[in-house]
């Protein structure tokens, strides 16, 4: 009886190791994913409705074995939310820790500088991978940068963080404006740098274009910035086409051409590049500009002088055919 009794034992045993080497091969032995591939962990989902879907999806031969496993070998901690790589041949241990412990894919929206919260709304509604609804955000609200963003984000969310990165960024650039600018408040100074951003997309002009409408503004001058006059019309669109006389003599709260100061509100979204310039403008004694030819603008600092600058981008254009 003894005999059998150890004999028992050791056969209980022999399955006992055979079953752990079962369990353990199929843990981390590589899996037939031939390609990456991503899968995708809905809100609230428990271990056995992703087991389920992975052998759905091909991903695992077994959502019972991969269970077992899961819940002898795993951590235990619980799956999260998203989109997530699986890369060719990893094991079912890889997979369990990519979805417990792994980032999750990340998706990309790049809004350039100068954009039009029209234009923002639209890039966001355009997006397929985004949920939800947005209205159109307030002009000047959002700063242009790369967002990153999951699958199945609301549209929301993502609108919240690019205008809550515009007023971290104002909160910490205002506070280190010069001490002699031409505005008095943040809002201003948006509205001032969505000007700055729209007439020039010269980097190195930005705090010249600045200077020159700090000068205009401290002096009392018309700014007289093509850009204010065609947001009423297109709301920051191209206008497609030449400017017409009867739309730089218009009387609305944004044409810099039929009033003095400030727009009533920003004309775009303004980068960081352009606020900082307004907050830092150039030491200049421009009051005038016009383009040049290449791209950026030539000053002036009397109206003569601008003047013969005009002549000579006129003369520009009919070389070129354009007038």
């Amino acid at each position: 009886m003894k005999r059998i009794g150890l004999l028992a034992a050791g056969v209980a045993a022999l399955v006992a190791l055979v079953g752990v080497i079962w369990l353990a091969a199929g843990w981390w032995a590589t899996s037939d994913i031939e390609e990456d591939r991503e899968f995708t962990v809905a809100s609230g989902s428990s271990l056995t409705a992703v087991a389920d879907k992975l052998e759905s999806e091909g991903a695992i031969a077994s959502a019972n074995s991969f269970l077992l496993r899961a819940k002898l070998l795993g951590s235990g901690d619980p799956v999260q939310a998203g989109e997530f790589l699986l890369p060719a041949g990893i094991s079912p241990a890889g997979m369990l820790d990519t979805l417990q412990h792994g980032q999750p894919i990340r998706r990309f929206v790049t809004i350039p500088e100068g954009t039009p919260s029209i234009l923002v709304h639209e890039r966001l509604m355009a997006e397929p991978l985004l949920t939800g609804e947005i209205p159109v955000p307030v002009e000047g609200s959002v700063l242009p940068d790369t967002y990153d963003f999951e699958r199945g984000e609301p549209r929301a969310r993502v609108l919240a963080r690019m205008q809550a990165a515009m007023q971290n960024y104002l909160a910490e650039a205002w506070p280190k404006r010069a001490s002699d600018i031409a505005v008095d408040n943040i809002q201003d100074a948006v509205t001032l740098a969505s000007i700055v951003e729209k007439e020039t997309g010269v980097a190195r002009e930005r705090r010249m274009v600045a200077g020159l409408y700090s000068n205009r503004l401290k002096d009392g001058m018309l700014l007289q910035a093509d850009p204010t006059i065609i947001y009423p019309i297109t709301r920051g669109k191209p206008l497609g086409r030449r400017i017409r006389q009867s739309e730089i003599a218009a009387v609305n709260d944004y044409n810099t051409y039929s009033m003095t100061g400030l727009p009533k509100a920003p004309i775009t979204n303004p980068g960081r590049e352009a606020i900082a310039a307004v907050l830092n403008p150039a030491e200049t004694d421009a009051r005038y500009m016009v383009a040049d030819g290449t791209g950026g603008h030539a000053f002036a600092q009397t109206l003569d002088e601008h003047n013969r600058n005009v002549e000579k981008w006129f003369a520009l254009r009919r070389e070129r055919g354009e007038m």
